[in-house]
C-alpha cells in the first residue's frame, strides 16, 4: 500500500498542466493576447489566468462614480474589433465590448478565473516556466508548466489606492475613500465633498456626484491640462449616415485620431508655448466669465503629464452651476471638520476622496526565479520595453502614455506570435535578450526620462523598475508612431536575441 508521501506526491503530479503559452490576466491587455494567439497561433495551446472571477482588468475593478476611459475608444479600442459608440465611453460600455471580443473569438475555455498567481521559475534545463496559482475559491495552489509566458497583469496594484499620509488624518470624523476602493451604496446626500487630486480620475468624480451632494471641491496642488469637447465623432456619424461598413469607418476614423495624437505631441515638443496657449483657451471658454485661471493653468509643459479629455465639459458645467468649486492650494494637515490648507483657510467636509493615484506594481508583485535565483526587475535592462536580459521566454505588455494602451497590446502581439513561429523555425526552445558588444559601454538609465514624462506612480516607484540603456533597442520609446513601423521589421536574429 502506498505511503501518504507517496499519495500526495501523485496527488501534486497529477494537477499540473502544460501550455505553450501562459497569459497572465485577462484585462485589456490578456484578451487582446489571448486574441492574437488564436488568430495567429491557432494550434498553440494557451491559458489565462486571471484573479478576478470575470474579465475585465482595470475595467472590473473600478466602479468610483462616472468611470469611463480618457482614451478614444477608436484607439483604445482593437485594432480587429470596430468600436461603435461615443469616442470615450462608461466603464459598462469597455466591459459590454471585451465581452463580445472574448465571445467572437472563442476565448472563454482558455480563461481560468480566481486564479492569482504566485510565483513564476523559469529552467534553462527544462526549457519552461512553471507557475503557480492560488484558486482562491478554494484555497487550492495549482501548478501550472509553459513554454512561454506573456504578463499582461498591468501595472499598478488593484488593492490598494496611493494615498499620501497627511497629519491629522486619524483625527478627521468624516470618511476617507480612494476611488479604487470605492464602497458599494456610498450615501452622498447632502453631503459635503471634498476630491484631492487633479488628473481624470478626479476630472471624472466630480461631475459625476456634483448636484448628488451637498457641494464637491475640487482641492488640487497644481492644475492639470484638459480638453473639453463634445462626446462624438462627426466623421464617424457621417459615414454611418452614407451606409459606409463599420470596418471602415472604424479604421477611417482610428487613423484620423492617430494622426491628430500624433501632431498634438510633435507640438507639445515643437510648439509647445503656442499648444499650452490653446489649450487653457479651450478651457477658459467653458468656464463663467471672469473665472480665475489660475487653476486650470499648469506649470509643465504639455505632455509631461497625460492630458485629461472632460467629454461635453461636464466638469466646467458643475461649475458653472454652482455645484463644483476648484481650490489651487497645499495641504496643511487634516482636522475633526475637514482640510486646512497652507493658506489657513479650511474646507469642511464630510466625505474625502483621495484621487491621488496608483500604487505601481512591477510584473504583478509575483516572485520570479531564474534558474533558482530570485529576479530583481531593476538589475535587468529592458529591451523595448518588452523583454529584459537575464529572463527567458518572457513579455510585459506595458502600453503608451501619449496613446491608448490598446495600441501596444496589438503590435507587441504581432511581434510575440512571429516570434514564436520563428523559435519553431529554428527548433529553439529558449530565446533572451542580452547587451551586444557595442552596447557594454552604453549609459544606464531610469525605466524613463523623467524630464520627457514624469506621472507620480512612475517617480515614486522608479527604483523597482527594469533600466534602459542610451541605445534604442535597450528602451520603450513611448512612441507608437515610430514603434508601429519598427516592430514588424525587428530582425529576430539580430545579435541581441540568443537562441538555444
Amino acid at each position: 500500500m502506498a505511503d501518504t508521501a507517496t499519495l500526495q506526491a501523485s496527488k501534486t503530479k497529477a494537477k499540473i498542466e502544460h501550455f505553450d503559452v501562459l497569459i497572465a490576466g485577462a484585462g485589456i491587455s490578456g484578451v487582446g493576447a489571448g486574441y492574437h494567439l488564436k488568430t495567429n497561433s491557432p494550434k498553440k495551446k494557451f491559458v489565462i489566468l486571471e484573479a478576478y472571477d470575470t474579465f475585465g482588468g482595470t475595467w472590473h475593478m473600478h466602479k468610483y462614480p462616472g468611470v469611463r476611459s480618457d482614451s478614444d475608444l477608436y484607439t483604445f479600442g482593437y485594432r480587429h474589433k470596430p468600436w461603435v459608440g461615443p469616442p470615450i465611453a462608461s466603464r459598462d460600455e469597455i466591459l459590454k465590448y471585451m465581452d463580445e471580443v472574448i465571445a467572437e473569438n472563442d476565448l472563454a475555455p482558455h480563461i481560468r478565473y480566481r486564479h492569482k498567481i504566485t510565483s513564476a521559475s523559469w529552467s534553462s534545463a527544462k526549457k519552461r516556466w512553471t507557475v503557480k496559482a492560488e484558486r482562491l475559491d478554494t484555497g487550492e495552489v495549482m501548478t501550472f508548466t509553459a513554454k512561454f509566458l506573456w504578463m499582461c497583469q498591468g501595472y499598478y496594484k488593484h488593492a490598494e489606492g496611493y494615498t499620501p499620509e497627511w497629519p491629522g488624518m486619524d483625527t478627521f470624523r468624516g470618511q476617507i475613500v480612494h476611488p479604487q476602493t470605492w464602497p458599494e451604496n456610498l450615501d452622498l446626500t447632502g453631503k459635503k465633498v471634498v476630491v484631492i487630486g487633479s488628473g481624470a480620475t478626479a476630472a471624472t468624480v466630480v461631475p459625476a456626484i456634483a448636484g448628488k451632494c451637498d457641494h464637491v471641491t475640487l482641492l488640487q496642488r497644481s492644475p492639470t491640462y484638459f480638453i473639453p469637447a463634445r462626446n462624438e465623432n462627426v466623421l464617424a456619424d457621417e459615414l454611418r449616415m452614407l451606409g459606409v461598413d463599420e470596418t471602415w469607418i472604424h479604421e477611417i476614423v482610428r487613423r484620423k485620431y492617430l494622426f491628430e495624437q500624433a501632431e498634438f505631441t510633435r507640438r507639445s515638443f515643437e510648439d509647445a508655448e503656442v499648444l499650452r496657449g490653446e489649450l487653457l483657451e479651450g478651457v477658459k471658454s467653458c468656464l463663467p466669465e471672469g473665472y480665475d485661471m489660475t487653476h486650470f493653468t499648469p506649470s509643465y509643459r504639455p505632455w509631461q503629464q497625460r492630458v485629461a479629455f472632460v467629454p461635453d465639459a461636464d466638469l466646467f458645467e458643475g461649475i458653472k452651476a454652482g455645484l463644483a468649486s476648484v481650490v489651487t492650494d497645499h495641504i496643511e494637515r487634516f482636522t475633526e471638520k475637514g482640510i486646512l490648507l497652507k493658506s489657513g483657510r479650511e474646507l469642511e467636509a464630510d466625505l474625502i476622496v483621495t484621487a491621488t493615484g496608483f500604487n505601481l506594481s512591477v510584473l504583478g508583485g509575483i516572485p520570479f526565479e531564474v534558474d533558482g535565483k530570485p529576479v530583481n526587475w531593476a538589475d535587468t535592462i529592458t529591451y523595448r520595453g518588452m523583454m529584459f536580459t537575464g529572463v527567458p521566454n518572457m513579455v510585459w505588455v506595458f502600453g503608451y502614455f501619449r496613446a491608448s494602451w490598446t495600441l501596444r497590446v496589438d503590435i507587441m502581439g504581432d511581434f510575440v506570435t512571429r516570434l514564436l513561429k520563428h523559435m519553431e523555425a529554428k527548433g529553439a526552445k529558449q530565446v533572451d535578450v542580452a547587451l551586444r558588444p557595442q552596447d557594454h559601454n552604453m549609459e544606464i538609465l531610469p525605466w524613463i526620462d523623467e524630464d520627457n514624462f514624469n506621472p507620480g506612480y512612475l517617480a515614486r516607484s522608479m527604483d523597482q523598475m527594469p533600466r534602459r540603456g542610451a541605445n534604442a533597442e535597450w528602451g520603450h520609446s513611448q512612441n507608437y508612431w515610430k514603434e508601429k513601423d519598427e516592430l514588424p521589421l525587428i530582425d529576430l536574429d539580430a545579435p541581441e536575441f540568443r537562441y538555444s
